[in-house]
């Protein structure tokens, strides 16, 4: 150890003998009273606090630069006790699984592989009894049954056959149709349940582009078939703006993903931040009549409808009324209208967003025996829906999200003073051992590059989660920029 260290160092040791001997009385009991505690004393206390989980090794190392992975790999075999130490391990439903070579085979899968050759392939680990090649295991959850063959053993980025594999083995199997991660297999339908430790949401999001035409659906296939391998992936299509978005942990993480798409299945895309899911809604009552009318010689075309709308409270979507009395439109139009108002909805008159929260009724109108028609009233609907928006007040509404951002005691003020900063409320705080949460609302649109903000001012040690919890009105002077750059870009995208 360097002298400059040497301080430190002994700083350390004292504070993992303070948790070491809180293990065993009698070493307590020695160390307080001054008594020399041996290294391989230390060692064994060390490893009987992890065999009975009351003590959690953790080793520092940076993977990008293979430091330390050694360490790690030593620490796994000197420190972590082997599956007959550990004994029998209790299942969710109370039944215990033995180490034992002689019981029924059950294995846990806890990671799949998504291999652009051989497919899928999931690692699992033996808890009970011998797996063999050649042989077929039943899926406990959906009760199907997998022919396993040929097992394999990871030795890096190699994979040696083996014929079978014992209690605390960990092996590789491919081409299983119906197991994930979190499965469990065995020899019978016996019910055994095993559950994957909870995963971290992930938080920094992108919307994805195929850079070449053509290739969207190999873009979607790697990106499930990654998903299968890491589940803190997460891919899907934005009902509302069309794009296509992938989110993970992190801005380096989705970066590897998107290196990992070019690399093993030749998918190479484009990352630009998500569009806002903006809305639209109504702050006062209107009416308009909508009438359309065309004539080209032959049969015209002709709707006439009058409309009133309302706002609602949030949440309660769109409601028609249909208050038409004594026949003036007749019952096989009103449906028209009704979509028609539906369509001119999806495009409100502030900046192109869906509208929400509206009551529409109808109450009026007029029609033509010979020109009138579905498609005519439909026109008419949207035409009075639009008029009557513009009359009705409109404003602009965008996402609040919950945050739930952990960090170390010293960084609190900075990081309340950035959410601040962002237009956000903090709603609380609480501290989480040597952590303090702090949940706040903020707008998405102040969230969207989050992450690395987060890691500048935390020093990489901050986490957070992001809920959506409800729509509200942009101020004034915001609005007026969201509207500018949606009259920019051209009216926003629509499933």
């Amino acid at each position: 150890i360097p002298d400059e260290l040497a301080a430190q160092a002994e700083e350390y040791r004292e504070k993992l003998m303070d948790e070491v001997c809180e293990v065993s009385d009698e070493l307590m009991e020695r160390y307080l009273e001054g008594e020399e505690i041996s290294h391989d004393e230390v060692v064994q206390v060390l490893k009987e606090g992890v065999t009975a989980g009351r003590l959690f090794p953790v080793t520092c190392g940076v993977a990008t630069r293979n430091l330390a992975t050694n360490r790690l790999l030593d620490a796994i075999v000197e420190d972590l006790p082997s599956p007959e130490k550990v004994g029998e391990v209790a299942l969710d439903d109370g039944a215990t699984l033995a180490p034992e070579e002689d019981r029924e085979a059950v294995a846990f899968v806890f990671k799949t592989l998504a291999d652009p050759f051989a497919g899928r392939i999931n690692l699992f680990r033996v808890y009970q009894g011998v797996v063999r090649s050649d042989s077929q295991l039943l899926n406990s959850r959906s009760h199907h049954k997998e022919r396993i063959g040929q097992l394999l053993v990871p030795q890096g980025a190699e994979r040696e056959h083996a014929e079978d594999l014992g209690p605390g083995d960990i092996g590789a199997v491919a081409k299983l149709k119906e197991t994930h991660a979190g499965d469990v297999l065995a020899e019978h339908d016996s019910g055994f349940s095993l559950h994957l430790p909870d995963l971290p949401a992930p938080v920094m999001a992108f919307a994805i582009e195929a850079k070449a035409k053509g290739d969207e659906e190999k873009v979607g296939i790697a990106l499930r078939r990654l998903q299968e391998e890491d589940p803190t992936i997460d891919f899907h299509r934005d009902a509302q703006t069309g794009e296509q978005i992938v989110a993970g942990l992190s801005q380096v993480h989705v970066e590897v993903i998107v290196e990992r798409m070019r690399e093993r299945f030749g998918a190479e895309v484009e990352l630009h931040p998500p569009r806002v899911p903006y809305e639209e809604t109504i702050r006062a009552s209107a009416k308009a009549h909508g009438r359309y009318k065309k004539q080209t010689g032959g049969r015209g075309q002709f709707g006439d409808c009058h409309i009133e709308i309302e706002p609602l409270e949030e949440g309660k979507g769109f409601e028609f009324v249909n208050a038409i009395k004594g026949g003036v439109i007749p019952s096989s139009y009103i449906p028209a209208v009704e979509k028609g108002v539906e369509e001119a909805m999806a495009h409100g008159t502030v900046a192109g967003y869906p509208v929400k929260d509206v009551r529409v009724r109808l109450y009026d109108g007029s029609f033509h025996t010979v020109d009138s028609s579905e498609m005519a009233f439909k026109i008419a609907g949207s035409m009075a829906f639009k008029q009557a928006m513009e009359n009705a007040d409109p404003a602009l509404l965008e996402p609040i999200v919950t945050a739930a951002v952990s960090v170390p005691e010293d960084c609190v003020g900075d990081v309340i003073g950035d959410l601040n900063s962002r237009r956000g409320h903090p709603l609380g705080m609480e501290p989480k051992g040597s952590m303090t949460e702090i949940r706040a609302e903020v707008p998405m649109a102040e969230m969207l590059a989050y992450a690395p903000d987060l890691r500048a001012i935390t020093g990489g040690r901050g986490d957070y989660t992001m809920d959506f919890a409800r729509y509200e009105q942009v101020p004034g002077h915001l609005a007026d920029k969201v509207v500018a750059a949606a009259t920019i870009a051209g009216e926003p995208v629509r499933a």
